[in-house]
């Protein structure tokens, strides 16, 4: 019993001082814009890089034509064959995560988020933990996140 409480106690302050994700493999930044100008910057960002814009889904409005109400929350769907495709080759069922999504959502502190799937989460998903691509996927998916971020 004694062990089980000391774990808990030192495990909880740690717990709360990590940083917000909303599920495993989730990497979150803060945003000091609204989600709608966190997205717009992102998408102006990738369309600079040349990356292509597949879709961008506002979950928020499609919630208001069911009647219900959920906080802004925008998905931007993205990518590049010269970064997907190699990352398919090293498993072709990587394709069911391409292309790269970034979800920015208000959480209920007011505080807005842009969050992406890690690329070495995805690889480890798929069995291929060691694929080449993936150190650069996660420095260009970085470097987006801090580009639409930054003040």
């Amino acid at each position: 019993m004694r062990r089980t409480l000391f774990s808990v106690l030192l495990v909880l302050p740690l717990a709360l001082l990590a940083p917000a994700r909303a599920a495993d493999g989730l990497a979150a930044v803060k945003s000091p814009y609204t989600v709608k100008e966190t997205i717009d910057r992102l998408e102006a960002t990738a369309k600079a890089r040349n990356l292509v814009i597949f879709a961008r889904v506002d979950h928020a409005a499609g919630a208001q034509k069911i009647g219900r109400t959920i906080r802004p929350t925008e998905l931007l769907i993205f990518g590049n064959p010269q970064g997907g495709t190699p990352f398919m080759e090293c498993a072709q069922s990587v394709g069911i995560d391409l292309p790269l999504k970034a979800l920015a959502w208000q959480d209920d502190a007011g505080q807005v988020w842009l969050g992406y799937n890690e690329p070495q989460f995805i690889a480890v998903r798929h069995g291929v933990p060691n694929c080449a691509v993936v150190p650069n996927l996660k420095k260009a998916l970085e470097s987006l996140a801090a580009e639409a971020t930054k003040r």
